[in-house]
């Protein structure tokens, strides 16, 4: 099984170096180093209070020296909430809030390909070859997913405060009122309503018998037909001499 106390802080020092290295590195002239940005940038990772960072002189030092002087702080708020928190808990927490990063954090890498692959064509009217193109900066967007990704983590794990209940007694969960069934109220069969008793008779239900209707416009009619029917090949009765089919009947 993968030790993920000894990942997450290999990936915390890894990243304090990184911010050690952008605010204050080497090819960064002393008097341009911007050490107070440093202490911010720390402080926002790792969500250690400004007041400790304050105590601490890292004027003119190098990004390794000023890394080394902040470790120790940084390293100290990850001790006590390993003293807060039963270590098994912690583990399984740590591997969880992981998971979940790079879950999301692949999602997104996913999409970034796609709206790339829309565009990639047209890296070929500057005179470039798109499938070269399109490797290069799905790299370059590989890099930068794994860099959120670790600094989500370390972010998340540092900043991850346990809340224990008063008194070492949780919280009672309030439960729902149970639902109540509802009243079904069954009739006899002599008793029970026709449903459609009430179809074109208004009041009369089925029991009633309904009186024949003596005519109205709703009465149908049959019609009757008085003269021959006309064959399709028989004389047109106009008396054009024209078949049936061929005038009228057409």
């Amino acid at each position: 099984e993968i030790d993920s106390r000894e990942y997450v802080l290999s990936l915390a020092e890894d990243i304090l170096g990184n911010s050690a290295e952008s605010f204050a590195g080497r090819e960064i002239d002393i008097e341009d180093r911007d050490y107070p940005a440093l202490k911010a940038a720390v402080s926002d990772i790792f969500g250690t209070e400004p007041s400790e960072l304050d105590a601490v002189d890292i004027d003119g030092m190098t990004s390794e020296q000023a890394a080394d002087v902040l470790w120790p702080i940084v390293l100290e708020k990850y001790e006590r909430k390993e003293a807060t928190i039963p270590v098994d808990i912690l583990r399984r927490v740590e591997r969880d809030i992981m998971l979940q990063i790079v879950d999301a954090q692949w999602k997104d890498h996913l999409y970034s390909l796609d709206h790339l692959k829309e565009g990639i064509g047209l890296r070929g009217y500057g005179q470039k070859d798109p499938l070269v193109e399109y490797k290069k900066e799905s790299y370059a967007l590989f890099k930068a997913m794994r860099d959120r990704v670790e600094e989500e983590i370390v972010r998340y794990l540092w900043r991850l405060t346990p809340v224990a209940a008063e008194d070492g007694i949780a919280a009672p969960v309030r439960q729902p009122p149970p639902r109540r069934p509802p009243q079904i109220t069954l009739s006899g069969p002599a008793t029970a309503p026709s449903p459609f008793g009430a179809i074109g008779g208004g009041a009369h239900s089925s029991d009633t018998p309904r009186p024949p209707r003596t005519g109205g416009d709703d009465v149908i009619r049959q019609v009757k037909r008085d003269e021959p029917k006309v064959g399709r090949n028989d004389p047109c009765p106009c008396g054009s001499g024209k078949k049936y089919k061929k005038c009228h009947g057409a």
